[in-house]
């Protein structure tokens, strides 16, 4: 099949191996597919990224850099066959938690594993249980929209959060947006939102956010004190990935602040831990999130309270991959970019 391939660290187009279903496992033609921030830092810090798994002790995002690799997780697709003893509809268009089983039961990040390819190529193996049929309204590729939200609907969900509390969220990408999303959606006030560009701070406000700030110019903490009732507690969602910013963060905020880290930050940082003590802060780092949320998510897309398609600003085929993700260092300019194969 033809796919976008990770090879001695570029992007190329090329013929890559079928995937074979195995039991339990569905075979599907991709849709659509989002680049994530995630897959940027695997092509760009390689060993950062294979040694924080290594470091960690979780093998789901280990692969070898020596083979060939097909990135992509936030997907849609459509379901055209199943491996042994595994029901399947033909031609069901689905989205999936991205992961899959090796025979042996070691689990694998779907588009960061060697032997189970992601959304940057025409097809993809999937595990038949980790999938969300798609509502026939929703237009396909916008449901791929649904990975990168959930992040952020899950990270709100696992606080429980109400109408009483308050939030900022730092970082306004599709994960940074679900957030914002979800706050709005649980009546919490006020909410501030803080990046840098201007695309992105205008979809917060569409997302629910009641101040948005560039940081080069205030202060977000500052703007909530601002808008904050006395004792409001504060919970900040950190979904950049800005090595020094955590530190910040835990000069700024008032006492018993909870504070989410999502951004991933590829390299060392330093924190002063003895701020935090003294100020009672809580600090979370954030990876697995409450699996219902995926498919609630997907739900709201469908309802129509979660604008997921005017976060997509660009298209591209294949041959247009490795040139999107250089333009996401430039944030002015886009929020998703989707992989479309047919394009």
């Amino acid at each position: 099949m033809r796919a976008v391939v990770m090879r001695n660290r570029k992007l190329v187009v090329d013929e890559v191996p079928e995937p074979v279903p195995g039991p339990g496992q569905v075979l599907v033609e991709t849709i659509a597919c989002g680049i994530c921030g995630s897959d940027k830092q695997a092509l760009e810090h390689t060993d950062e990224f294979l040694q924080a798994s290594r470091d960690s002790g979780v093998p789901t995002f280990l692969f070898d850099p020596h083979r060939d690799l097909v990135m992509g997780h936030e997907l849609a697709a459509r379901v055209i066959g199943a491996g042994p003893d595994t029901p399947f509809t033909e031609g069901q268009n689905v989205v999936a938690l991205p992961w899959a089983l090796d025979p042996a039961g070691g689990i694998h990040g779907v588009g960061y594993s060697n032997e189970f390819p992601g959304g940057y190529g025409e097809r993809m193996v999937l595990q038949a249980m980790a999938l969300e049929p798609i509502p026939e309204q929703v237009p396909p590729h916008v449901a791929a929209m649904t990975e990168p939200l959930a992040v952020g609907f899950g990270n709100v969900a696992r606080t429980g959060i109400g109408p009483e509390g308050t939030g900022i969220v730092i970082g306004c990408g599709p994960v940074g947006l679900g957030a914002v999303a979800a706050l709005a959606e649980r009546g919490v006030a006020p909410i501030v939102a803080s990046d840098p560009s201007e695309l992105r701070r205008e979809a917060a406000l569409r997302m629910g956010a009641h101040r948005v700030v560039d940081p080069a110019a205030e202060d977000p903490v500052e703007v909530w004190r601002e808008l904050a009732a006395p004792g409001q507690k504060l919970h900040v969602w950190v979904c950049a990935s800005v090595p020094g910013l955590l530190n910040d963060l835990m000069y700024k905020v008032p006492r018993e602040t909870a504070i989410l880290q999502i951004g991933a930050v590829m390299t060392d940082d330093v924190i002063r831990p003895i701020v935090g003590i003294y100020k009672d802060i809580s600090l979370q780092m954030c990876m697995v999130y409450p699996h219902e949320e995926y498919a609630k998510t997907l739900h709201r897309i469908a309802e129509g309270t979660l604008d997921a398609a005017s976060l997509i600003t660009d298209q591209v085929g294949f041959d247009g991959v490795a040139d999107a993700i250089e333009s996401l260092r430039n944030p002015d300019d886009h929020i998703q970019i989707l992989v479309r194969p047919e394009l």
